[in-house]
């Protein structure tokens, strides 16, 4: 995204409705030209900043992008996959191990550090791809979260938006499905280890799956639509994370180049959807309205 559009969009929703600013869910944020813009834009309209780095932290290291970022940021989240460097590795193409390991406990200490001078302490958090790759680690992750400082562990079931990522899907197969609800419960263990020891550490989409082939559970409400608005780069909106969405399918909503977001928010099409999204055929079969799915 241009970093003006990005300006202007909050320059322009200062006073709103806008409570809290996710760049990117995709692709590293900490790379983008504009993300020190976008930091000072947030602190001068009162947002805060919801950010999922990689955890290479490029450029200024973890500790300087701690201190950069804490004090405007309500969660930042790290790209995690695995307790061992084997595993974390062979998922992240690249990633040095042992470095992220240092980068968290730096990230952390900056966090306390500005936690300590300002009283504000944003939450830094573990976002796991739960995936055949790493499943038997999960309960050692989360005992590792909770060495490091880390506050939360959210962990999602990998999405096979194409056929080669099909067979690393858990929910896929009942052998799947088994190691996956082994894993919860050695990761609500391990969590529950952590709070004993007086480290604070919550789980977020770690629950059980039903047996494959049992009726599924009905879905829940949308987190999306309604509450959250999605530029893409190129200023067009969309109401939620799916790809359809992005693609169009759930309709045309504008695009902030030509008008406020405001005027997006509360026109008519968000409207229409918001209201009928349960009988929209991409919204009801939609995985992020389901457990394991995104929140």
């Amino acid at each position: 995204m241009d970093p003006g559009l990005a300006s202007a969009l909050l320059a322009g929703a200062r006073g709103g409705d806008l409570r809290e600013v996710i760049p990117s869910t995709m692709g590293e944020p900490l790379l983008w030209a504009g993300i020190d813009g976008l930091i000072e834009a947030c602190a001068a309209g009162r947002f805060r900043l919801n950010l999922t780095t990689n955890g290479t932290w490029p450029g200024r290291g973890a500790r300087s992008w701690g201190l950069r970022i804490s004090p405007v940021a309500s969660d930042v989240k790290v790209s995690w996959n695995g307790a061992s460097a084997a595993t974390a590795e062979a998922i992240m193409a690249g990633l040095d191990f042992a470095a992220a390991l240092d980068g968290v406990r730096q990230f952390a200490a900056a966090r306390d550090e500005v936690a300590a001078r300002t009283g504000t302490r944003c939450r830094l958090s573990f976002q796991v791809t739960a995936q055949a790759g790493n499943v038997d680690e999960l309960g050692a992750l989360v005992a590792l979260a909770g060495t490091l400082g880390v506050d939360r562990v959210k962990v999602n079931q990998l999405q096979p938006r194409v056929a080669m990522l099909a067979a690393r899907a858990l929910p896929g197969s009942q052998a799947g499905r088994d190691r996956w609800n082994r894993a919860v419960n050695s990761m609500r263990s391990a969590a529950a280890e952590a709070n004993r020891a007086g480290r604070a550490l919550e789980l977020q989409n770690v629950a059980p799956l039903p047996p494959l082939g049992a009726p599924p559970e009905p879905a829940g409400p949308c987190p999306f639509v309604g509450r959250e608005a999605w530029v893409l780069h190129d200023g067009r909106f969309a109401p939620c994370p799916h790809p359809a969405a992005w693609r169009g399918e759930l309709g045309d909503f504008g695009d902030v180049g030509s008008q406020p977001l405001s005027a997006i928010w509360s026109g008519e099409p968000l409207a229409r959807l918001a209201d009928g999204y349960r009988d929209h055929p991409v919204c009801r079969t939609c995985a992020l309205r389901r457990p394991g799915g995104a929140e």
